[in-house]
């Protein structure tokens, strides 16, 4: 299994499912993050964190811990 956090910069994934449950999940699903789509990693802050990616055409900022929780290929 990979994560999105282990994707490199530069790397066009596909989210194959999404971890965790309850809130952070609907946030993760709210912000355009579901099953299917075509995620391409923009950015990594020199920590790791946050990582900035884009999805649907717009530019998103997302933690390492919720990147640990969305599965790609």
């Amino acid at each position: 299994m990979k994560t999105l956090r282990e994707a490199k910069v530069g790397d066009c994934v596909k989210v194959v499912k999404l971890h965790g449950e309850g809130a952070v999940k609907r946030r993760i699903m709210d912000m355009g993050l579901t099953k299917g789509v075509e995620v391409r990693i923009r950015k990594v802050a020199p920590l790791g964190d946050p990582v900035e990616v884009t999805v649907r055409g717009y530019e998103l900022s997302i933690r390492k811990a919720d990147a640990e929780m969305i599965e790609v290929e």
